[in-house]
């Protein structure tokens, strides 16, 4: 089946091709959708998961016309909770640190800068976090099934030498498999992520 992916992020279709193995996962662009960048504005994952899920359901009907068939689409919203930091940077995750004079500019940047706002913690215990995503598979803005899971670990002092991954990846280490995400394997970061698990609970719906 054909399903539209709310996301023009490679990583994430990448992940997300992987998790929907049955099904053939296309980017706006590829319905002639493009620049689709809708405004976020929900207080949380699975409010912001649904808004970008209706907007490409009315962008694709804007453009080829209301009688259009319109294909399933999937939308996720994620992003790491810090503890030591009331839980952010949360919702805001892709964005963190957009408001401070040096704003940082990529994946990179942005966990470097988590690490400085938690310099002063050094108690791993304190450092502890996770990651929430929320997957919306909408058939039309009225009907549409939702499920968020969570995945948690701590954030380490300093970022692993991995490759995998993407985002804060790097510095979120998993206690219990004495690694950071980056440095498991795509086919063990499917299984045990938060994206992994919200997955595993949304592909059946794509059966009925």
């Amino acid at each position: 089946m054909d399903i539209l992916l709310a996301s023009g992020n490679a990583h994430k279709l990448s992940e997300m091709s992987a998790l929907f193995p049955r099904h053939r996962l296309l980017t706006p662009p590829d319905f002639g959708v493009l620049g689709f960048s809708p405004i976020e504005d929900a207080p949380d994952f699975h409010g912001n998961a649904l808004i970008k899920a209706r907007a490409l359901h009315a962008a694709v009907l804007q453009l080829q016309g209301t009688g259009t068939a319109v294909p399933p689409i999937l939308a996720d919203d994620s992003g790491i909770c810090v503890d030591a930091l009331g839980g952010g940077p949360g919702i805001l995750s892709a964005r963190y640190g957009a408001e401070r004079e040096q704003a940082p500019r990529n994946d990179a940047e942005r966990t470097a800068l988590l690490l400085r706002d938690l310099a002063s913690v050094t108690d791993p215990g304190a450092r502890s976090a996770h990651y929430v995503c929320a997957i919306v598979l909408l058939w039309s803005p009225e009907r549409f099934s939702l499920c968020q899971e969570t995945w948690e670990g701590q954030i380490s002092v300093a970022p692993s030498t991995g490759s995998g991954g993407f985002g804060y990846d790097p510095v979120f280490f998993l206690p219990d498999e004495g690694l950071t995400v980056s440095e498991l394997s795509a086919e063990q970061k499917n299984k045990l992520s938060h994206r992994g698990k919200a997955a595993a609970r949304i592909a059946p719906m794509l059966e009925l």
